[in-house]
């Protein structure tokens, strides 16, 4: 895609916008804009659009009857990778891969083919992305493991669009119901099957009971009848012919132990579903008709074009604004910007200027020449958006005759009243405009620009030590997903140094990285700092290495070939006789396109906030697919006036973080120094240097079906892939990134002191057991406001009822806590306490619920409800809900070892006749 660089000046507005880029629209009954996209690294297979096709089309009626009739998918569009041959397909506008609704890409790990959905928000929160795998969508053997793949994606677009939860568990498979039954954990509870359990782990011919907890034994596995009378639900296993429904109020499940009551509050997937934005008008369509099938468009990505549409008005004059401006677009052309994208420079004031046509990236000279072309020095004039926008766009239609599929990045510092005078033409031209926005003072309305062509908005102060203006032009890189071509920003630091004093720190290139590694230096005064810099095996560089711009006031240097990987350390010392800010960027790109990058991804979970809502700000810390844990993450958001907040995110499962270890960091942030823009950045560190095992999958996947009861036999499935030991262990070792996420707009805070309206967050780790009579409680304390500082007190009560608890919290019976102090927010609680006996008697579970409350007696919401079993039957006395008319095991899957012991047919007649039987004589089969 072609690129243009502007700058130019401006003011604010305040529109909301949808985070997560997706550009699905309902409308009327359809759902249009579906943007499914192949990653580049994927192989090339005939098969794979056609089955794509398949499946959308088969998910399409499947979700009509599903919904009763409210929707279906109408016009979706496939996104093919630069990288497959050329086919007559469509030149893609602003659809990119980084936007993607469902992605088609290498599996989470390497022999994993588990669809699952990215989805780190609360109960009725949007997800990012459906992830199916090349494997997924060819090999036909996988229906039989997962279900039809029409089905499937419709149990994960209900993830993605309506923010429900599956209704399996696979740590907790069973549970002990209030009728003293054990059962498999699921929805609706009408499901029949039968319990078996592998020879090696079952040597008494049943399933194994835990006396601790009443439950079954690892090993155990319920195997479901193929032919069932129950319609639901779509979010347990879908997969079954009879099942076309979701779980509602009259079959939901409130015992069983999955992720859907948990994390909404024990109410069913389809009155949650019901409750999202799309069904507030939404009604079922007339008639007994069927919808039309969906319309697909195929697009192939391109070349980059791009413009640089940089303000030179009188506003740039402030500061050192044109300065910065020269410095940070010179890394973004040498450094940032991919190999064979075509760029061209538009300057812009109240007239606009052509610097130079596009030129395509071959070599590093084109680079060079390119940036001999940025400004130098600013103007008198005016700031006129709509002026250089318009010169950008003449200057893209060089490459092919129009605008779509390019990309404008446009900076700017001054005001501007004008820039709805071009809103039409930026809409229709089907460009991405990135905006920046340097300083307070830049026009109002530069966000609708980005938010109407789906480009991104980025904020930049004066603050000279942020070194702002260069992470933002390092952010900005091609959205194709083809991360092994784009750069990767290690280190930005700035710092006011005393007079012949030393900045000085230690920055790590890791294993994956290390080519095109570059080293820039900038300085305020007129003298040369010193520069000292230190690769791991001691070989020193100095000013003598680096390619100086004493006008510029800048230093780069570019390690030759691959730089060693490890601790390199650089010293800058300031050699002028007052203080001045010294700041270092590091960039550098992946070694090869085989090696999985590390890779930073941040964002805040609104664009616009009204005071005294809260924030959520985000970080995705990846190693490929796979989520990298125990990083050091902390977050710098910096205001239009004032000092930085500085937040530390997490990876908990508390507070903001509502799933733990799935590397994804998150923060409350409702601290505001004032309105307007914030801009937002990440630093990201690991110093563990051990090799660490893999972690598990921490989104729930599709579940994987390990076989089924058909006509009186269990047909058993191939079982799940086992990691073997090299993929199980990560490499990672060290490593530093540095990373600018979206800017966002703050409003309504007030000028004055305020009081405190900010209650303690939401406790969502809520755990409860039991022993000895007693019920121990756990989890992570919530903070006097939000999840920071220290609450003042506890409420805790219990009920039979999980509703109960969920609807009149304050009519259940509660708990002494007299002796329970809350700890600092994050810390471990754990409060033990028996109940009376007469609120427990005849009661085989508990329900459990909390919520802290702060010093000025303001509630935070009700926690998630966690059940604590009381009593634990003899293993004589639990029964279950299995069918016993299963005569013989027959095995579908060649290869497959396991010994399966049949139970005689006399036996299982004798047993059909028992309503209720002992789990230690009839409940199990064994495999």
């Amino acid at each position: 895609r072609p690129l243009c660089l502007g700058v130019g000046g401006g003011g604010l507005t305040l529109a909301l916008v949808v985070i997560g880029g997706s550009a699905v629209e309902l409308q009327g009954n359809a759902y249009n804009g579906l943007l499914i996209a192949i990653n580049p690294q994927v192989p090339e297979d005939e098969k794979i659009i056609p089955n794509i096709k398949e499946m959308i089309t088969e998910a399409s009626f499947y979700l009509f009857n599903a919904t009763k009739r409210r929707v279906y998918f109408s016009n979706i569009t496939i996104l093919i990778p630069a990288t497959w041959k050329t086919n007559n397909y469509g030149k893609p506008k602003q659809e990119s891969y980084e936007k993607a609704d469902v992605i088609v890409a290498a599996p989470y790990w390497k022999h994993g083919n588990d669809p699952y959905t990215l989805q780190y928000g609360e109960c009725g929160e949007k997800g990012t992305y459906i992830h199916f795998t090349p494997k997924f969508l060819l090999k036909d053997r996988l229906i039989d493991i997962y279900g039809s793949r029409g089905r499937v994606f419709v149990h994960e677009w209900a993830h993605l669009r309506w923010g429900v939860f599956d209704e399996y568990d696979s740590e907790r498979p069973f549970y002990i119901s209030g009728q003293n039954q054990v059962k498999a954990t699921r929805c609706s509870s009408d499901l029949t099957g039968i319990y078996v359990c592998e020879e090696k782990i079952c040597a008494q011919g049943n399933c194994v009971i835990n006396h601790v907890t009443g439950l079954f034994k690892e090993g155990c596995k319920f195997i479901h009848d193929k032919s069932q009378n129950a319609s639901s639900s779509i979010m347990y296993m879908p997969s079954l012919s009879s099942v076309v429904e979701f779980c509602d109020a009259s079959n939901h499940n409130t015992e069983a132990p999955n992720l859907q009551n948990k994390m909404c509050s024990y109410k069913s997937t389809w009155d949650t579903i019901m409750s999202s934005a799309d069904f507030k008008s939404n009604f079922p369509m007339i008639g007994t008709s069927l919808p039309p099938p969906p319309i697909f468009s195929l697009l192939q990505s391109q070349d980059r074009v791009i413009c640089l549409v940089l303000d030179v008005s009188s506003s740039m004059n402030e500061g050192d604004r044109i300065n910065r401006l020269h410095q940070a677009a010179e890394v973004y052309l040498r450094q940032i910007v991919e190999e064979n994208s075509y760029v061209g420079i538009v300057t812009f004031s109240h007239v606009a200027e052509v610097k130079t046509q596009l030129q395509q990236i071959l070599s590093d000279d084109v680079r060079k020449n390119l940036a001999s072309y940025l400004p130098r020095v600013a103007t008198s004039g005016k700031t006129s958006v709509c002026t250089g926008l318009w010169l950008g766009f003449e200057v893209v239609k060089n490459r092919d005759a129009e605008t779509s599929g390019s990309t404008i990045v446009l900076l700017t510092a001054g005001e501007d009243s004008s820039i709805s005078n071009c809103f039409s033409e930026v809409k229709n031209s089907g460009s991405v405009i990135h905006i920046i926005a340097l300083g307070s003072s830049a026009a109002k309305e530069l966000e609708q620009l980005a938010n109407m062509t789906g480009g991104l908005n980025f904020f930049a102060t004066d603050r000279l030590d942020s070194n702002s203006l260069i992470d933002v032009f390092s952010g900005i890189l091609s959205r194709s997903g083809d991360t092994s071509n784009q750069s990767v920003q290690i280190e930005s630091a700035g710092e006011s140094t005393g007079a012949y004093k030393h900045f000085n720190k230690t920055v790590t290139i890791d294993s994956t990285i290390g080519k095109n590694t570059f080293f820039v230096v900038t300085w305020q005064k007129n003298r040369l700092p010193d520069i000292t810099l230190l690769d791991p095996s001691g070989k020193r560089y100095t000013n003598e290495d680096f390619e100086i711009d004493s006008g510029l006031h800048r230093a780069h240097l570019q390690i030759p070939e691959i730089a060693e990987a490890g601790d390199w350390t650089y010293v800058v010392t300031n050699t002028h006789n007052s203080s001045q800010v010294l700041t270092v960027a590091v960039t550098s790109r992946a070694v090869n396109s085989s090696i999985p990058l590390i890779t930073v991804k941040a964002h805040t979970n609104k664009v616009v906030n009204f005071y005294p809502s809260p924030m959520i700000v985000y970080a995705q810390v990846s190693h490929g697919f796979g989520p990298i844990l125990g990083a050091n993450v902390t977050a710098i958001i910096e205001p239009e006036d004032g000092d930085p907040i500085i937040l530390k995110l997490l990876d908990n499962g508390a507070g903001a973080d509502v799933v733990k270890d799935d590397g994804v960091y998150s923060k409350y942030l409702f601290s505001f120094s004032g309105n307007g823009r914030y801009s937002l950045k990440l630093h990201v560190q690991q110093d563990n240097k051990t090799i660490r095992p893999h972690p598990p999958m921490p989104w729930s996947p599709a579940m994987y079906i390990p076989g089924y009861v058909e006509n009186g036999k269990i047909q058993m499935n191939a079982p799940r892939p086992s990691v073997n030991e090299d993929d199980s262990q990560v490499r990672l070792g060290s490593f530093s990134r540095t990373v600018s996420g979206e800017s966002f707009i703050v409003s309504s805070v007030p000028s004055g002191p305020y009081s405190d309206m900010f209650p303690p967050c939401k406790v969502i780790d809520f755990g409860a057991r039991t022993e000895d009579n007693k019920i121990i409680l756990s989890w992570t304390a919530p903070g006097d406001d939000f999840d920071q500082g220290q609450a003042a007190s506890y409420d805790i009560r219990l009920s039979e009822s999980p509703l109960e608890l969920r609807d009149s919290f304050d009519n259940t019976a509660s708990v002494n806590t007299s002796s329970l102090t809350p700890q600092h927010a994050g810390s471990k609680e754990i409060f033990l306490f028996e109940p009376e006996t007469s609120a427990i008697e005849n009661v085989t579970i508990i329900y459990v619920a909390i919520r802290a409350i702060d010093k000025v007696s303001q509630l935070s919401d009700i926690s998630n409800i966690a059940q604590a079993v009381m009593f634990v039957p003899h293993k004589d006395s639990l029964t279950t809900s299995a069918r016993y008319s299963v005569s013989t095991i027959v095995l579908i899957v060649s290869g497959l070892l396991t010994v399966f012991c049949v139970l005689i047919s006399a036996t299982a007649c004798a047993l059909k006749r028992k309503k209720k039987m002992s789990i230690e004589k009839t409940s199990t089969k064994l495999l």
